[in-house]
């Protein structure tokens, strides 16, 4: 692929609105649709807001009535704001589009950034991003004085940690010794350009969490860079690391088209003259 150019948009107290970084989003695709500008990586933090995807469910969003964005890229419901570093890589892919490979190819540069850090970082099958693997089962603690042969949510699939105390809280993933996402990837690709991105937790507050139920997934949680490491880091220590790993990895890969296997003709009854 050709250089990759980043575009550092707002962080702190310069931290920039969703939708006006949306807007940013679409005119940057146009552009490079039209080969105007080269493949561009947006960088930036934003104000406190959650978006959902196209898959989110009415039981995923906040039960208090707290204001979602409905956003148009993939994935399901998430939250957004300071401590977060958000990219926005907007790329052209060649068709037909490999969306899998491309969602590879960005877990692969911030598991890489995960591990400059010293957080081991990893994925898990059917769920994208970047995770940190949990002690096995027989090895974390028991919930709320119950063994794990009881947790509600080996049995119940609309099992709702909202409701349910904060030992079940994502943002308490880490201390239950459970797999927690580190960094959340959502895309879309139209005419071949690729939007949307991903989310690295650095050093957010992560009970921002607790009020959703993050990507979906009931039966783990989130954590960030600082509680991993048990210092505080920073979004202005990471950026150059990612930046580094992106291009990295970004630069260097050589995408393919998606292969197509043609469908076989349909086969009628035999007919005897």
């Amino acid at each position: 692929m050709s250089e990759l150019r980043f575009v550092r948009l707002g962080f702190g107290e310069e931290a920039v609105d969703y939708q006006e970084a949306w807007q940013k989003q679409r005119e940057v695709h146009a552009a490079r649709f039209e080969d105007t500008v080269p493949d561009t990586c947006l960088l930036l933090e934003h104000p406190p807001v959650y978006t959902a995807g196209r898959r989110t469910t009415e039981s995923e969003r906040p039960l208090d009535g707290t204001p979602v964005i409905d956003v148009d890229r993939g994935g399901k419901i998430t939250w957004h704001g300071p401590g977060q570093l958000v990219g926005y890589p907007i790329l052209k892919l060649p068709r037909p589009v490999d969306v899998v490979a491309h969602v590879r190819r960005l877990e692969d540069a911030l598991i890489r950034t995960a591990a400059e850090f010293g957080v081991q970082t990893s994925r898990v099958e059917g769920r994208s991003g970047v995770w940190v693997l949990g002690d096995p089962v027989e090895d974390r603690p028991a919930l709320g004085g119950l063994s794990l042969d009881f947790d509600p949510r080996l049995h119940d699939e609309e099992f709702d940690p909202r409701l349910n105390g904060p030992e079940y809280a994502p943002s308490n993933a880490g201390q239950r010794r459970e797999d927690r996402k580190l960094a959340a990837i959502g895309i879309r690709v139209a005419k071949g350009v690729t939007m949307h991105g991903f989310a690295l937790n650095v050093n957010p507050d992560n009970t921002w969490f607790d009020r959703i139920v993050p990507c979906g997934i009931r039966d783990a949680g989130v954590t960030s860079l600082s509680y991993e490491t048990g210092r505080e880091i920073t979004i202005s220590e990471v950026l150059p690391v990612a930046e580094k790993h992106l291009s990295d990895v970004l630069e260097n890969a050589e995408p393919a088209p998606r292969v197509v296997t043609p469908k076989e003709p349909a086969v009628g009854p035999a007919v005897q003259a």
